[in-house]
């Protein structure tokens, strides 16, 4: 493990993208001699000539400038003698940087002890550019940290679409069936007081919302690389608060309806119990999945949305029972 997460971070890095096998010259050959030196040989990368004295860089020479030169010009006249150069630990992105903003072809790779190590050629940089563009554009997009993943989930065929999708919705059915019969075994009372039936939609509409923004925000997170553990505390705060909220408003409302305080009572409490949950099973969900290495984007919404329901309704049905 420790070896692929060198390689990795070595990617990452100058050193990840330096090319060795570049033209070197001493600062007193003529372009003539440098012309006809190049002549014959395939080098990996020709977009500069690198100028050094001795193991050091004192500057790069483009091919550009080297063609239009007059023939006893030296190197020396010839060379940028502050070229970009970084070291090989720099980010690839501050590397891309470095070579784009200073206007060069190629970006030089130095060690602390001033020597050159390589070039790293245009080719490399437009890679990196690339990647992070794209990066970024998953990050704004909220899409998986995984990009072939995915890629693959948006492309992939109709039969594969089914098999990743349906049996989460078939637990989602089962939930359903379980919430009706949940519902039958709290009947009579139902039919003693018919009027806590007309507030069964809303507290479960509520809470499955409050549960639907905090998974939309943790799947999101986790597609970014950000640790759900980062976000539990004010994400719980908030949804402690928005549950107040709503439990507040939605009193006045029950009395209106019922012309019973007591069962507004019940009404606000549950919406109050079940949204202040919601947020930590939006939260948990996901998470899960993650970890026995489950997309949330096919799981968690039928997951979150089945166990909140189920939840809502027990919560209602004993605040029913016990108050009323």
């Amino acid at each position: 493990m420790t070896t692929t997460t060198t390689a990795n971070a070595s990617r990452e890095t100058a050193a990840g993208h330096v090319e060795r096998d570049v033209p070197v010259f001493r600062p007193d050959v003529t372009a003539d001699e440098a012309l006809r030196m190049l002549g014959g040989r395939r080098y990996a990368s020709i977009g500069d000539l690198a100028i050094c004295d001795g193991s050091g860089l004192i500057g790069l020479v483009t091919i550009e400038d080297l063609l239009a030169a007059e023939r006893h010009r030296v190197l020396a006249d010839l060379m940028d003698p502050d070229p970009p150069t970084v070291g090989p630990g720099a980010d690839q992105e501050v590397a891309a940087w470095e070579m784009i903003h200073r206007g060069e072809s190629s970006l030089a790779v130095v060690d602390d002890a001033g020597t050159f190590l390589g070039l790293v050629p245009p080719a490399r940089m437009l890679g990196v550019l690339l990647r992070e563009h794209e990066e970024d554009l998953r990050r704004l997009g909220g899409f998986l940290h995984d990009t072939a993943r995915a890629r693959l989930s948006s492309r992939e065929p109709i039969r594969q679409r089914l098999v990743h999708r349906v049996p989460w919705l078939v637990v989602g059915l089962l939930g359903a069936m379980a919430s009706a019969v949940l519902l039958r075994g709290f009947e009579p009372r139902l039919s003693d007081r018919v009027e806590l039936a007309f507030f069964i939609p809303g507290i479960v509409y509520l809470a499955g919302a409050v549960g639907t923004q905090t998974e939309t925000l943790v799947v999101r997170g986790l597609s970014v690389g950000v640790s759900v553990g980062s976000t539990v505390r004010s994400e719980l705060v908030t949804g402690a608060l928005i549950a107040l909220l709503l439990a507040t408003a939605v009193f006045p409302f029950a009395v209106g309806l019922s012309g019973a305080a007591a069962v507004a009572s019940v009404v606000s409490l549950a919406v109050l119990a079940s949204c202040a949950t919601a947020t930590l099973i939006g939260i948990a969900l996901p998470r899960g999945l993650t970890a026995i290495g489950q997309d949330p984007a096919f799981g968690s919404g039928p997951l979150v949305s089945i166990v909140q329901d189920l939840f809502s309704i027990t919560v209602y049905v004993l605040l029913a029972i016990a108050l009323l």
